[in-house]
């Protein structure tokens, strides 16, 4: 009677402490089952596409669209000169001239690349547009941030998420992608490989390839005295061991530099970075730009409403903004006080409605033909 009645109390306090090893067995498993989920997925061109539109749209609600027309087009043909002789030539490929002196440029996921009249300002001749372009094509051809958020397990599947269940889980990355491309998150690896791009596209194209490393020069001198978090290439340290590498890559080789094409297409001048106008204490809302106007919010509201995707996920979804929109929308006027130079806190434009511009296999030889 002794035994049976310590045999019952035994099993009455191993039973709560089985259960409890048993419930931590099953979480583990649990989250290594998301891990393997994660780690098996594989985002789909019309996905990855999808993903660059929504960074697109906050990136142009942040610093706005330049209305030009021509300016696009020439910039356009720029850009799929050298896109269409990548590893990812059958993408969608459209190019955004940003509406801001800040130098900067921003590849989106799916073949959307962007570059600010600040650096059309700063550049001075179609090679060196052509070079800054590829590097940006170089990200999305080798799908530099969809690749980093899996490597670095930047985003994680909940224990309750599927893989069955897109929509939510894309949201995720659209975010994440939204945070690397607005602060040029690229490791020294994807710089360097999307540098090589660079040097290849052009030199494909007939361009000079080296050209990248003299902008590259040019605008390292002009950010010696700004904070480490100013934009294009600035958040790198290794910039000048990168322009090394470019010129040894393009070594001896020649090429067009086609000065005269695109001055006579750029007519804007380079802003010292002193002059720019940047995002005012307190002044930004969610998107990191001066608070507009009323109309021209309302303007930016129906615009986002007609370009949000009717299915799937969308612009809505993502999220505002994180720790470093949030930190630029409280920059001083000098942009130092918070370690942000003036091109990454540079004020943007009102409109950020895309440019629609097409181009056809005729105007694009034609303008290849242009190459001298």
């Amino acid at each position: 009677m002794k035994q049976s009645i310590l045999v019952a109390a035994l099993l009455a306090f191993s039973a709560p402490a089985h259960a409890q090893l048993g419930g931590l067995l099953n979480k583990a498993q649990q989250v290594k089952d998301a891990k393997s989920k994660f780690d098996d997925l594989t985002v789909t061109e019309d996905e990855e596409r999808k993903i660059g539109e929504q960074v697109s749209a906050k990136i142009r609600a942040r610093f706005g669209v330049v209305q030009s027309a021509p300016v696009h087009k020439y910039v356009t043909l720029v850009g799929l000169t050298l896109a269409k002789q990548s590893e990812r030539p059958a993408l969608p490929w459209s190019f955004i001239v940003l509406d801001t002196d800040g130098v900067n440029a921003f590849a989106s996921p799916g073949g959307i690349i962007h570059i600010t009249r600040g650096a059309l300002g700063l550049i001075t001749s179609e090679a060196e547009l052509a070079g800054v372009l590829a590097h940006e094509i170089g990200h999305v051809a080798h799908k530099h941030t969809v690749n980093a958020i899996r490597k670095n397990k930047a985003v994680q599947l909940g224990t309750s998420e599927t893989l069955s269940d897109r929509g939510p889980f894309l949201d995720k990355l659209a975010n994440k992608a939204y945070e690397m491309v607005l602060e040029n998150k690229f490791d020294r690896g994807d710089e360097m490989d999307a540098d090589k791009v660079s040097v290849s596209l052009a030199e494909k194209a007939g361009y000079a390839p080296g050209t990248l490393a003299a902008f590259l020069t040019r605008l390292d001198d002009r950010n010696k005295d700004q904070p480490a978090q100013n934009g294009l290439f600035a958040s790198h340290p290794e910039t000048k061991e990168r322009i090394d590498a470019i010129r040894k890559l393009a070594g001896a080789k020649t090429g067009a530099t086609v000065e005269a094409r695109y001055k006579e297409h750029i007519k804007y001048e380079p802003t010292p970075v002193a002059a720019i106008a940047t995002v005012e204490d307190g002044a930004a809302g969610l998107t990191g730009s001066t608070a507009p106007a009323k109309d021209d919010k309302a303007k930016k509201d129906e615009a986002a409403k007609k370009e949000q995707p009717k299915k799937g996920f969308g612009l809505g979804a993502l999220k505002p903004a994180s720790a470093p929109e949030r930190q630029t929308a409280q920059v001083s006027a000098s942009g130092g006080s918070r370690g942000l130079g003036a091109d990454r806190a540079a004020k943007g434009g009102s409109n950020p409605g895309v440019v629609k511009t097409s181009v056809s296999d005729a105007e694009l030889a034609t303008f290849r033909k242009g190459i001298v």
